[in-house]
């Protein structure tokens, strides 16, 4: 009486804690996988991220390259001020000018005065210093764009793994619910044994625990499939729990992929990493070019008005007015003399980082390699590893009904079937859980291929 009572109390809780969860479960949207890569691309927010980035850097070498222009630039002040004035030179920083010959005294009576100019200027030569700033900036729209490349084939990795768990899933409690049906039978066959007094109560009681260990099983695989299913939705952008409309995966095995390719040219990994020691190298050139002169080419048309007249009497507000006009024009060449010990330091500093960007390069391929070794031996393993679950799955499915038929007919006790019962249930998950091992394998020489193509021709 103890047993029933316990069995029939778990039963109807995990009743209720099942009618709750799927309560709680968003409406579902069958996703094929394709569509779920693409979907990833579009609205991961990180990947996007990664997109308006790769943008902005591509749109700042326009900008770079625009500073081949001159520029001009058009000004006019007004103020009021004394014109107290020495003949002498000082350093004016943080200092306004003061134009005009020396005053005999200091006077404290203001005017007002007046400018206006128009100055061109323009860099017209730079012996490839702004050629390597150009460089630079195209090397760095490059890294983004790199980085941005990598960013979505790692990402559309972990959407094909993703699928994967949710088909498993899937697979998990479709088994469960099988193994439920097989428990309600033979509770049922109890019954009718017990009543003709073949097989004792206490095996209906045993089987009523069964059925609810079989049930609470289900719910852990359905608890596994929302989280599966949850995370599959925030890796492709949706709102509704993805159901796979791609389900063969696990119904067959793959063909592998097989090489000892060492360059890695195509994976956007290696890629990435290049494009980065590009950067660099491009950064060095930039600052071995910085020491070379600069050719500046200037013009300028200027007009200045001043309330203080030439024989010295104050006018204070004529000099809002423009009354003296001049114009200008001519070129500049700038050697930074003092600079070859600064930029010589920071070419030193700038060359280490090359060659780390260069070891980051050699690490990437070598971590690679051995990620390929893994691979195709994980693949090989979990082939035959799946292959070898058949013979489990056959063999257990025939122990079962055998040794379902003789506890019917009295020949073996609860134990005894029970046990044929849990040997077929582990036999029916090692068999998916093996094939769907063997894709991951694929998928992982897949990663290492860096062509999420390759997988998918796979299932086709």
């Amino acid at each position: 009486m103890k047993y029933k009572q316990f069995a029939i109390s778990a039963l109807l809780m995990a009743q209720f804690i099942a009618g709750k969860a799927v309560a709680q479960l968003p409406a579902d949207t069958v996703l094929h996988l394709n569509d779920a890569l693409r979907l990833a691309e579009e609205r991961y927010h990180l990947l996007k991220s990664k997109k308006l980035e790769a943008d902005a850097a591509t749109k700042f070498v326009d900008v770079v390259k625009y500073s081949k222009l001159p520029s001009v630039d058009a000004s006019y002040q007004a103020g009021i001020a004394t014109a107290n004035n020495l003949t002498g030179m000082f350093y004016p920083n943080s200092i306004l000018p003061i134009s005009g010959p020396p005053s005999s005294s200091n006077q404290y009576s203001p005017a007002t005065g007046s400018a206006a100019s128009v100055l061109l200027n323009w860099q017209a030569g730079t012996f490839g210093q702004r050629d390597a700033q150009i460089n630079v900036s195209i090397a760095e729209a490059n890294s983004k764009k790199a980085e941005w490349q990598q960013s979505i084939f790692l990402h559309k990795i972990n959407v094909i793994s993703s699928y994967l768990d949710v088909i498993l899933a899937y697979e998990k409690i479709s088994i469960h619910q099988q193994n439920i049906e097989r428990v309600n039978t033979n509770l049922k066959q109890s019954r009718v044994l017990t009543n003709s007094g073949i097989k004792p109560g206490v095996d209906t009681a045993l089987f009523l625990s069964e059925l609810s260990k079989a049930r609470i099983e289900l719910l852990n695989a359905q608890r596994q499939l929302q989280v599966a299913q949850l995370i599959l939705a925030q890796l492709t952008g949706i709102d509704a729990s993805p159901v796979p409309a791609d389900t063969s995966f696990l119904n067959k095995l793959p063909d592998g992929i097989f090489s000892n390719d060492t360059a890695f040219a195509s994976n956007p990994i290696v890629q990435n990493a290049q494009s980065q020691f590009s950067l660099n190298k491009s950064k060095e050139l930039l600052l071995k070019k910085s020491y070379l002169p600069k050719l500046n080419v200037w013009g300028t048309g200027f007009a200045r008005g001043s309330g203080f007249q030439p024989n010295g009497t104050i006018k204070t507000w004529d000099g809002l007015g423009l009354n003296r006009v001049n114009y200008g024009a001519g070129v500049q060449l700038v050697f930074p003399i003092v600079k070859y010990g600064e930029i010589k330091k920071q070419l030193v500093q700038q060359n280490l980082l090359s060659k780390a960007a260069q070891e980051k390069v050699e690490e990437t391929k070598s971590v690679l390699t051995l990620q390929q070794h893994i691979a195709n031996t994980t693949f090989n393993n979990s082939i035959a590893i799946a292959r070898e679950t058949q013979q489990q799955l056959k063999s257990g499915k025939y122990a079962f009904t055998a040794m379902q038929t003789r506890y019917n007919t009295g020949l073996v006790n609860f134990a005894d079937l029970i046990q044929a019962q849990y040997n077929l249930l582990k036999a029916e998950l090692d068999s998916r859980t093996a094939y769907w091992d063997a894709w991951k394998a694929l998928l992982l020489q897949t990663a290492v291929k860096g062509d999420e193509n390759i997988f998918l021709n796979a299932i086709r």
